[in-house]
């Protein structure tokens, strides 16, 4: 079995670009050790450690709805409402440690369990 080294997501509110359009669907790749690491040396994170989350996701957002890798840049990140900046932190998370998006979880009701897709909360 492949190594899966991407994964999509829905932002729960969205990034609006300039022109008003609106960019919910995305991939994000795994992180490298460099992209871990080369962060750590600029001088926004030297400043204000909360700016590495920032970079960061700029280096592994290899898509936000049509604006591609080299379009994903910190201003976008910025840009981002509070509640996808959190998601994005925990979607890093997840597929960094964990390999996966998918989590175990239990229904309320039927007590039945099932894998729940991170990667779509966001447009549920």
């Amino acid at each position: 079995m492949a190594l899966q080294t991407e994964f999509e997501f829905t932002l729960p509110r969205g990034y609006v670009d300039k022109e008003g359009n609106l960019h919910k669907t995305g991939v994000m790749r795994l992180a490298t050790a460099k992209d871990e690491i080369t962060p750590l040396t600029d001088f926004r994170v030297q400043k204000n450690r909360a700016y590495l989350v920032i970079i960061l996701l700029a280096r592994v957002i290899s898509k936000l709805g049509t604006l591609t890798d080299e379009n994903v840049t910190t201003d976008v990140v910025e840009g981002l409402y509070s509640a996808d900046l959190s998601y994005l932190q925990e979607f890093y998370r997840r597929i960094n440690e964990d390999g996966s998006a998918l989590v175990q979880t239990s229904c309320p009701h039927c007590n039945g369990e099932f894998d729940f897709d991170l990667g779509s909360l966001g447009g549920v």
